[in-house]
């Protein structure tokens, strides 16, 4: 639960204030991954700034650094909301995933050690009891911690930075667009990278990455609707 301050939080020492404002954004980054928070929500500074015990002032600073991330968008007289990423951007951001994450599954197949395989098993154990026990949020938080997770194995902060930024971006596109997913399919497909991690296969590892991130967007409609007027005010037999 969130202590009462006497005072907000911005007028602290700057570090203070810093921390507050990490604090703010690490949260609605988190409910946005977890799908908590959909695309298009409207993100009230007031009601953010009551909940944290902070002024506004620190508030927007967390907003302006989402907006950054391209978490949210900031629009004039109208405020704050969740990013609404279109199809085209859906497509771009797996397009890039594909690249990325195929590199590092070939180069992770070269250096990955017994050890940090037992890791990434211990991972998928926490996963499949997450699905298990339908965790929504548990599940989609490790479903896409897995891919940082190897990504930091190859000890490259950056690649992990980048990554976790993609996943984030996913998390937005999935929920505009994703139809049923299934989590228990994608936990069974991160088992078998690992199996061929775990061989050294780097060939298997490849093909199999790429076919999950594949299976992914497929779950995605990415194709535009059209509402045909028609159809949806035709009369039922039940009315006429």
């Amino acid at each position: 639960m969130l202590r009462k301050a006497s005072a907000p939080a911005d007028t602290a020492a700057g570090p203070a204030a810093s921390t507050t404002t990490r604090r703010i954004a690490e949260a609605i980054t988190t409910a946005i991954v977890e799908r908590r928070l959909m695309p298009g929500t409207k993100l009230a500074e007031q009601q953010i700034a009551d909940i944290f015990q902070v002024s506004r002032t620190v508030v927007r600073q967390a907003l302006n650094q989402l907006s950054r991330d391209r978490l949210i968008v900031l629009e004039p007289a109208r405020g704050a909301f969740v990013r609404q990423p279109s199809i085209e951007e859906a497509r771009q951001v797996f397009e890039v995933r594909a690249l990325i994450e195929s590199a590092l599954v070939r180069e992770l197949c070269r250096v990955i050690t017994d050890e940090q395989v037992q890791v990434l098993r211990e991972h998928l154990r926490a996963e499949a009891e997450a699905v298990a026990r339908t965790d929504v949020p548990g599940r989609t938080r490790l479903l896409a911690d897995f891919h940082v997770v190897l990504a930091r194995m190859l000890g490259n902060e950056v690649l992990a930075e980048l990554l976790d930024d993609l996943l984030s971006r996913s998390s937005l596109v999935s929920l505009m667009y994703q139809s049923a997913h299934s989590a228990e399919a994608s936990q069974s497909e991160h088992v078998a990278i690992v199996d061929a991690l775990s061989r050294r296969d780097v060939r298997a590892a490849t093909r199999l990455m790429e076919g999950h991130l594949g299976n992914v967007e497929r779950n995605l409609r990415l194709e535009p609707r059209h509402t045909d007027l028609a159809d949806v005010l035709r009369p039922t037999p039940e009315t006429t």
